[in-house]
Order: C-alpha cells, then structure tokens, then sequence
C-alpha cells in the first residue's frame, strides 16, 4: 500500500513538471519557413518565364528566360528567348527574336525577329521588324525605324524618321529627326543635323553654353566622295569667326 502511495506521488511530481518542460521546448521549436512577400508572387513559368499582365507571353512554345509584364507585352513570341518587355504593347509582335529589352507602351511594338535591341520610351523603335543592334532612348525615338540596325538615338523623337539608314548616332532632342536612309551621321545637340534626309558621313556637334547666345560651336566634318580614290588626303582646316557664333570646317580633300 505505501509502495503504491509513493508511485502515485512520483507521477505527479512529473505531470507538473512536464507542463513548464513542453512549454519551453515549444519556445525554442524553429520558426516557419520566412517568405519575401506573403502572397508569393506569381506568373512564373516553365523556361525560367515570367509573365504579368493580360496576354502577356500568349504564344510562347519553347523561348527562355523572358520577362513581360504589361497587357500585351510579347504576346506573339514563340521561341524567342531573354527579352524583357514593361508595358502596354511592349514587344508585341515579337516572334522568334532574342535580347531585346523594351519600356515603355508600345515600345518595339512591330519588332518580329530583330534582335539585341534596346527602346525606352513611348513608340521608341516602334516599327522596327527586323532591325538589331539598335538603342533608342526617348519619346519616339527611332519610331520609324524598320530594318536599319546599328543606330543609337538618344532624345525625344531623336532619328524618329529614320527607317533603313545604319550607323547613326543622334543625341538630343530632334537630332537627325529627318534622316531616313543617310547613314554613317553623328549629330549631337538638340536638332543637330534636323534636316538632313540621305546624307551620309556627317559630323555635327552643337554646344549653348549660354541660352541667351547662339551655338558658339559648330563642327561639321564631310567627307567628299568625288575626289580621286588614288591620291593621298590632307585634313585642312578652314575657320570663319563672327560676333557670336565660330564654325569650324573640316573638309577632307586630296593634298
């Protein structure tokens, strides 16, 4: 009976101590598994894909690694792989070409299978098909551009003409804006080179230091064609000052 007793005394002895030892183990027990952002996101997809937004990636089979997100954006890209498209019609023709980045609504909107191209901005390289190796940065820049590659508009509606023209370089707001099959032009400086439609070889750089002048600097550098290919060239130079603008020409002529 006292062997009983004791049994009796010792079992409840751990019940009150099991109580306080559950307790404690519970606050050491390890934390849930953390999550970034709770929902986790989605819209990811076989291929390393990733697609927000209506339509976004409608159509693709077998393309790698592209990112859309905007209504539209890369809808019709099939196997095209590692292009990145934000907004609305953003790359939306897209179909087998690769390594493009687009921003902005409708930015390389026609693009098809033109590849390695970069657009930032509304309409920027919005009628590029097959053109590649393009930057346009800037309100339609480069907007009219279809299969020319090798061009860089930096400005608003920079090159915004251009359509088959290659190795240009506009940078500032309507530099080279006329310019539709010219090729090989540099022109630098708000509506540098505005005019100029076919002309090709062209050097441009206007400078304002002070908006209440005139360009203080313009450099235009031609190189003339009709000259005789046999005979060795000379640089000269040839300066004009006047009040309140310097032009300074370089024209390449045999020596």
């Amino acid at each position: 009976m006292q062997n009983q007793i004791q049994l009796t005394n010792a079992i409840t002895r751990i019940r009150h101590w099991l109580i306080p030892l559950a307790l404690a183990v519970g606050c050491f027990a390890l934390p849930p598994i953390a999550r970034a952002v709770d929902p986790p996101p989605d819209g990811g997809y076989a291929n390393y894909n990733t697609a927000e937004g209506m339509n976004a990636l409608f159509a693709l089979t077998f393309g790698l690694e592209n990112t859309a997100l905007g209504y539209n954006a890369l809808y019709y890209t099939t196997t095209g792989s590692y292009n990145t498209a934000t907004g609305y019609d953003a790359l939306r023709l897209n179909t087998t070409g690769s390594f493009n980045t687009a921003t902005g609504a409708s930015a390389l909107f026609n693009n098809t299978t033109g590849g390695s191209n970069t657009a930032t901005g509304y309409l920027a390289l919005g009628l590029n098909t097959t053109g590649s190796y393009n930057t346009a940065s800037g309100y339609n820049a480069l907007q009219k551009n279809t299969t020319a590659s090798n061009n860089t508009a930096t400005g608003s509606s920079a090159l915004s003409l251009n359509t088959t023209g290659t190795d240009n370089t506009a940078h500032g707001a309507n530099a080279l804006f006329n310019n539709t099959t010219g090729n090989r032009n540099v022109a630098n400086g708000s509506s540098a080179l505005y005019s100029n439609q076919t002309g090709g070889d062209n050097t441009v750089i206007r400078i304002r230091p002070d908006p209440r002048t005139r360009p203080l600097v313009r450099l235009h550098s031609r190189i003339t064609q009709a000259a005789s290919k046999t005979r060795p060239w000379a640089l000269s130079p040839l300066q004009i000052s006047a009040p309140e603008v310097t032009t300074l020409r370089w024209a390449l002529r045999p020596a």
